[in-house]
């Protein structure tokens, strides 16, 4: 009696945690704890996502297309460059331009009309006029007029000079030539004008110009043409006393040293337009309230950027920035929760183990307001100053933002199909957060999903930075063309591109940092975990291997048969591999006690009641999930651990039990089996299988095929029949896949081999 009553002590003790095990189950299951999430995620993304987001602080830039529609809240006013600059350009359009007079076609003619003189006074002396030869001295005038047009651009006519020749002595024609000479300067003083400068003009129009004196001082003045200067050389020669030959004859040629003289003074029309430019007072605008200031789908001029910087600086300086907007929060609440909504419905059809978990659910939540809270600070850094100042730069923080790190965590720690739906939520709320920006969120959206087609059967972390890089590529690439059809500046496509792929290594660096935290939190195993946890050299494995060898054997045929029937039956196959290596850590507190440990042939259950033996055994569950927490094994391998033998009854030591019990007095079922739970997923139910098939064939004579899969099938009838596969959620078809792996596994592990002959024989 004081044996039963110890045993029930002990069962007592070890079912003390019933009543946190219900509230952790009540806490992973309940509804109201569901909905309370629901509220709770629509709230933060709503806060994320809309409280403070305003489309004045969007990064637009001069020449790129809006993407939103932004009205003036208050009327404001500013001062304008832009239309400053373009009104002085106006007014520069319509100064004249400054010439100045050149008198030095005018001097240089004269200086060869004094040359053409002196070879005149020679010639005459050399050729005196009753010279015999008048062939020579006709030679030899030609010769000295062509050597005269040669001088300039002059076409004199030897006949002309000789008229003047024969008018008088040197003297004379000196002062006939000296009195043309000041008509011409006085036709110089007064300015030539070219025709070409007053084509516009009306036909018989005074044309006026702006010429600079030699002090520097501008007048405007009329300006004759160069056939109204040729006019009245003749007139004023006309008017000497001379005979008409004589006067046709100078002024053919005079009128050679005629030319326009109005030289374009760039450096004075430069400086007058300066001076009228500083006169002319800064433009500026005023908005009404309501007035327009971008149009999406239009392309934004000068001068709606600087209305646009314009209109931040007044809400700064006023602090009306909240007011700008006029949104209903309740429409934006409205809205993220039909997105939640939509998301819960995809889940539900798509996943509804994640829809049943409440850690699974806050994992989601919280993946997702935390890569939104990451998105709005990116879009805080549009407040600084040097982003306001810089559009540039500006124009590159959508593409800082890490849009892939919640898909890449969903698709690694729960499936692919809700990570790219984690994908489309952030991508969406990120584009709203960005004035609606379609772009953004195609981009982003596209980016994501390649970074989890990457992460689909991710087994080293090098691989998830690989893969978050890959999408940092997408949207370089595509930054690259959309920048390239709305003409923005290649600088800022530069900026762009480079955001892109840090933001997509600097993404992956960060998923890799926390799925560890990740993990621990939510009770979640990834592949990569898993990996590492098959290193034989993992101190459990080495302890089992060296303290309680059988065992260890026993764990690697278990994981041979798990793996292989999880493959077949669609469940993880790692998984079970990996929870099938550490299910029986427990034994090696008392290796000695189990059948696969005893090489001595001494059974210690001989000298123990069946009570107590059954005790034992029962003892490894909850030592083994002593030694998984000590070493911090995942939640899974622990779950497994606890799970593996179910409520299923030790029938061994029941029978022994029943056989020394008095008669009437049957002994307490109870006593003889383990605590449970029941297996709860696919791996757990198909390590348990495993675990018994394992430990059955040990006992069979022959190993035949049929007597091989008449063993597996009645383990899984028993198993089926006690209950122990009813919270597996194994459907009898991927059990009919387990069986049928179950015997080729065995097949191949306990195949026939011939008999060698013995040493003896062999040597002779």
């Amino acid at each position: 009696m004081h044996t039963r009553y110890r045993l029930k002590q002990l069962l007592a003790d070890l079912r003390a945690p019933v009543l946190s095990s219900r509230a952790a189950t009540f806490l992973e299951r309940s509804r109201l704890i569901a909905g309370l999430i629901l509220v709770a995620t629509v709230a933060a993304i709503v806060l994320t996502s809309y409280i403070g987001v305003s489309t004045v602080n969007q990064p637009v830039l001069p020449g790129q297309i809006a993407n939103v529609h932004l009205t003036a809240s208050e009327a404001f006013h500013y001062i304008s460059p832009e239309k400053t600059q373009a009104s002085r350009a106006r007014l520069t359009d319509r100064i004249p331009p400054v010439f100045r007079l050149d008198q030095t076609p005018c001097d240089r003619f004269g200086t060869h009309l004094q040359t053409l003189l002196e070879q005149l006074a020679r010639f005459e002396h050399d050729f005196p006029p009753g010279a015999p030869s008048l062939t020579d001295r006709r030679q030899a005038l030609t010769k000295l007029v062509d050597a005269f047009n040669q001088l300039g651009p002059y076409r004199a006519n030897p006949d002309d000079v000789a008229v003047l020749l024969a008018a008088g002595d040197a003297k004379q024609r000196a002062d006939r030539i000296a009195s043309g000479l000041v008509m011409l300067q006085e036709i110089y003083q007064a300015g030539i004008h070219d025709a070409t400068l007053a084509a516009a003009t009306d036909p018989g129009s005074v044309v006026v110009f702006q010429i600079a004196n030699a002090d520097g001082e501008i007048v405007p003045r009329p300006v004759q043409s160069l056939e109204e200067a040729l006019v009245y050389l003749r007139i004023n020669l006309a008017a000497e006393d001379t005979n008409r030959e004589l006067t046709l004859a100078l002024f053919r040629l005079l009128r050679n040293g005629v030319a326009p003289n109005l030289v374009f003074d760039r450096e004075a029309t430069q400086q007058r337009a300066a001076e009228l430019t500083k006169s002319l007072p800064p433009v500026t605008v005023t908005v009404e309230r309501g007035q327009t200031i971008l149009e999406p789908g239009i392309r934004v001029t000068p001068e709606q950027y600087e209305m646009l910087q314009a209109y931040r600086r007044h809400l700064e300086e006023h602090g009306t920035a909240s007011l700008e907007e006029g949104m209903l929060l309740a429409s934006r609440a409205l809205l993220v929760l039909a997105m939640v909504l939509a998301c819960i419905v995809y889940i539900r059809l798509e996943d509804r183990e994640t829809l049943q978990s409440n850690g699974r659910l806050v994992l989601l939540a919280l993946v997702l307001v935390l890569n939104l809270a990451l998105v709005r600070a990116t879009y805080a850094l549009l407040d600084l100053d040097f982003f306001v100042e810089n559009s540039s730069w500006a124009a590159m923080l959508p593409y800082c933002a890490p849009t892939a790190l919640a898909p890449l965590i969903v698709a690694i720690l729960i499936d692919a199909g809700s990570a790219i739906f984690t994908a489309i939520l952030v991508s969406l709320f990120a584009g709203i957060i960005y004035g609606n920006r379609i772009d953004v969120q195609v981009i982003t959206v596209l980016a994501s999903i390649v970074s989890v087609y990457g992460c689909r059967s991710v087994r080293k972390r090098g691989s998830v930075v690989r893969a978050a890089t890959l999408g940092g590529v997408v949207v370089a690439v595509f930054a690259l063309l959309f920048g390239l059809l709305d003409h923005m500046p290649l600088a800022t496509l530069g900026k762009q591109m480079v955001a892109g792929l840090v933001t997509g290594l600097l993404t992956g660096m960060a998923v890799v940092g926390l799925l560890p935290v990740l993990e621990g939190l939510f009770k979640r195993t990834t592949d990569i975990t898993l990996l590492e946890l098959t290193d034989f050299n993992h101190p459990l494995l080495r302890k089992m291997q060296l303290e309680a060898p059988g065992t260890y054997h026993h764990s690697l045929m278990v994981a041979q048969l798990a793996e292989n029937a999880s493959a077949a039956a669609g469940a993880n196959a790692l998984l079970a591999r990996v929870c099938a290596l550490f299910h029986d850590i427990g034994k090696t507190s008392r290796p000695d006690f189990f059948t696969e440990n005893q090489r001595t042939g001494i059974n210690p259950h001989d000298d123990l009641s069946p009570e107590e033996s059954a005790c034992i055994l029962r003892n490894h569950v909850s030592d083994g999930v002593e030694l998984a927490r000590k070493y911090r094994l995942p939640r899974t391998v622990l779950d497994t651990i606890q799970q593996h033998h179910g409520t299923t009854l030790m029938r061994s030591f029941y029978q022994r039990a029943v056989q020394r019990a008095p008669q009437g007095q049957p002994p307490d079922e109870q006593l003889f089996r383990y605590d449970g739970p029941r297996p709860q997923s696919k791996e757990t139910a198909i390590i348990a299988l495993a675990d018994s098939v394992e430990a059955a064939v040990r006992s069979l004579k022959a190993s035949t095929p049929e007597a091989l899969a008449e063993l597996v099938d009645t383990i899984i009838q028993g198993r089926i029949a006690d209950g122990q596969l009813d919270d597996s959620a194994l459907t009898f078809t991927e059990l009919a896949q387990v069986k049928a792996t179950f015997n080729a596994t065995l097949g191949g592990m306990l195949h026939s081999r011939i008999a060698y002959p013995s040493v003896k024989t062999a040597l002779r």
